[in-house]
């Protein structure tokens, strides 16, 4: 499915079984929550989806099994970076031979990267595929924050780079992408609680693991924004703050899982060597999940 992406895009969650294996018929039921939320797309093998911890054999595994079952029904966002070009460039043509839409890539995370070799290697992952590529700019991770300046110019230089998830946190970085080089590359935030102010600002959308736990409602505070009903969206927004602001307080991939978990959608722990949340936190989270009923997964 090829469609210009914008809106609210789902950084799905990876469920894992017990035995510690993923489990794939959860991970269709969730892809399913999000889609029948009103999501705009849904993104297979994100941070969110623990893509790190994975084998390559299981991010295609997930990339396959996401893509089957949106059956068309919105696009499918891959993450395909890797530490190595090569196995980017070979998660890269898999994802594009699956049928994903775009391909996310986030730059190596382990040994910083000179701005030469992080140029290099996204231009040649570009040069493998031909479906459009997202920049991931996740400075936290990788050591590299792609500047708009930098973003702006591989835009230009490199025809199949549309997108960028910019997971800088940096509101006033994000600004400059969407206002300085909105016209090569449209600009979604991968800060969750940012997503008001992303929105409001002129982003094309935001990506958002919380779009997990609670994906209609992200969708409507998105619409509200974007038909110009601001007082209908702040409210909203304040409605489910609390529960937004206690997950992105917390370590985020376990507390996504925990929120899911509490709304009775079981999707197993983190895969070691990341842990639960601790009890007190994780009491909190179902507190405010039980404190809005429309997230339960039995409605």
């Amino acid at each position: 499915m090829s469609a210009h992406l914008s809106g609210v895009l789902t950084a799905l969650a990876s469920p894992f079984a017990p035995d510690g294996q993923l489990d794939e018929k959860t991970l269709r039921r969730l892809v399913d929550r999000s889609i029948d939320g009103g999501v705009d797309g849904v993104v297979a093998c994100g941070s969110t989806g623990e893509f790190a911890a994975m084998t390559g054999a299981e991010r295609r595994q997930v990339v396959e099994t996401v893509v089957d079952q949106t059956a068309g029904r919105v696009p499918v966002v891959a993450q395909t970076g890797a530490l190595s070009t090569r196995e980017a460039v070979e998660l890269s043509r898999h994802a594009q031979d699956a049928g994903a839409s775009v391909l996310m890539v986030v730059t190596p995370y382990y040994e910083t990267l000179t701005l030469d070799e992080t140029l290099r290697y996204l231009h040649t992952v570009a040069a493998a595929v031909d479906i459009p590529i997202m920049l991931y700019n996740l400075p936290g991770a990788t050591g590299v924050n792609l500047t708009p300046e930098i973003v702006g110019k591989l835009a230009r230089e490199v025809e199949n780079i549309k997108y960028i998830k910019d997971t800088s946190g940096d509101m006033a970085q994000a600004g400059q992408l969407i206002h300085h080089h909105g016209d090569v590359i449209s600009t979604f935030v991968g800060w969750d609680s940012l997503l008001l102010q992303a929105i409001a600002e002129g982003a094309a959308g935001v990506m958002a693991g919380t779009a997990n736990v609670m994906p209609a409602e992200l969708v409507s505070v998105h619409r509200a924004v974007r038909a110009g009903e601001l007082d209908r969206a702040r409210a909203e927004w304040a409605r489910i703050y609390p529960l937004m602001d206690a997950i992105m307080s917390a370590p985020f991939i376990p507390a996504v899982k925990a929120a899911l978990n509490a709304a009775g959608f079981p999707v197993g722990a983190p895969r070691e060597p990341v842990l639960p949340l601790d009890t007190a936190t994780a009491a909190r989270i179902a507190s405010l999940v039980e404190a809005l009923p429309q997230l339960s997964a039995a409605r």
